[in-house]
C-alpha cells in the first residue's frame, strides 16, 4: 500500500500549494495591479518493462504480443508562474494615478536596485518627488522625477510628464520579453530571478500606453477563484480518505500477517 500513501501524500502537499496560492489571490484583490499566481500539474509516470517495448505490427496477430501498458501516474507540480495578464482600468480623477494598458511597467527605485511595477498609485512627496505609496522613486530617463509646483500637472499615452504645459519629464515605461524570469519581490514590486537575465525593452507606442487619472484593478476573478479553491478543497479531502484507506489496510494486513504466526 506504500505507493497509494505516496501518491496520496504528494498529491495533497501539491493541492495544499495550489489552495495557498488561491487564498493569496483573493487576498490582494483589492491591491491595485495586482498579477495573480498559478500553478500547472504534471504526472510523473512509472513505467514496467514491456511499456518500453512497443510493437510495430499489431496487426500481424489477432492477440496482443504483451500486456498494455500499465502506468502509474503520481501528481506533482510543474511550476509556479505569474500571469500578467491586462487587469481592468478604473477612474480615479487623481493627475498623478497611472495606469498602463498594455504590457509593460513603470520602473521604481527601492532598497537594493531598480524594479518593475504595474502600480501606478503615485504622489508628490515633500520634496517634490514622484513617489509610489511606500515612498520609493518613480524612474523617469534613468533618475527620479521632481514635479515642481504649478496648476495642472499633465502626462500623456507616452509617459511625458507636464506641468502647466511644460515638459518636467518622462517616465521610464519599458517591456520585458521574457516576463517568465521576473519573480515578485514585495510591495507590488518585480524584479529578475536568480541568476537570469531580464531582456528590457521601450515601450512601443500604440502597444502600450500610460492613461492619466486611472488605476489598473488586479487580474483576479472573485468567483474563478472561489471555485477554485472549493474544487482544491474537495480534492485535498479526496486524498486524506485515500490516505485513511491505506493506513486501515496496511493495519489489517500486519494484523492478518501476526496472527497467522
Amino acid at each position: 500500500m506504500e505507493m497509494s500513501m505516496y501518491s496520496a501524500v504528494f498529491g495533497a502537499l501539491s493541492t495544499e500549494m495550489r489552495l495557498n496560492l488561491s487564498a493569496n489571490n483573493l487576498a490582494n484583490v483589492n491591491t491595485t495591479g495586482y498579477k495573480r499566481d498559478r500553478v500547472s500539474f504534471e504526472d510523473v509516470f512509472f513505467r514496467y518493462a514491456h511499456d518500453y517495448h512497443v510493437d510495430p505490427r499489431g496487426d500481424l496477430r489477432e492477440k496482443e504480443l504483451l500486456p498494455r501498458a500499465e502506468l502509474i501516474a503520481k501528481p506533482r507540480l510543474a511550476e509556479q508562474k505569474i500571469d500578467f495578464s491586462q487587469g481592468a482600468l478604473q477612474a480615479t480623477g487623481n493627475p498623478l494615478d497611472l495606469a498602463l494598458q498594455g504590457q509593460g511597467f513603470f520602473k521604481v527605485a527601492a532598497p537594493g536596485g531598480s524594479y518593475y511595477t504595474r502600480n501606478g498609485a503615485f504622489h508628490r512627496n515633500a520634496d517634490g518627488m514622484l513617489v509610489t505609496d511606500q515612498d520609493y522613486p518613480v524612474l523617469g530617463n534613468g533618475g527620479p522625477i521632481q514635479i515642481p509646483e504649478g496648476k495642472t500637472v499633465t502626462v500623456d499615452s507616452a509617459g511625458m510628464i507636464y506641468v502647466d504645459s511644460a515638459q518636467v519629464g518622462q517616465l521610464d515605461v519599458v517591456t520585458v520579453q521574457n516576463p517568465e524570469a521576473l519573480q515578485k519581490f514585495g510591495s507590488n514590486l518585480y524584479m529578475p530571478q536568480t541568476g537570469t537575465t531580464i531582456q528590457e525593452g521601450v515601450a512601443q507606442a500604440g502597444r502600450t500606453e500610460v492613461a492619466q487619472g486611472y488605476l489598473e484593478k488586479p487580474n483576479v476573478e472573485v468567483v474563478e477563484e472561489m471555485i477554485n479553491m472549493i474544487e482544491t478543497q474537495r480534492t485535498y479531502e479526496a486524498y486524506q480518505k485515500v490516505m485513511s484507506s491505506s493506513s486501515e489496510l496496511d493495519t489489517k494486513v500486519i494484523r492478518m500477517g501476526t496472527d497467522k504466526s
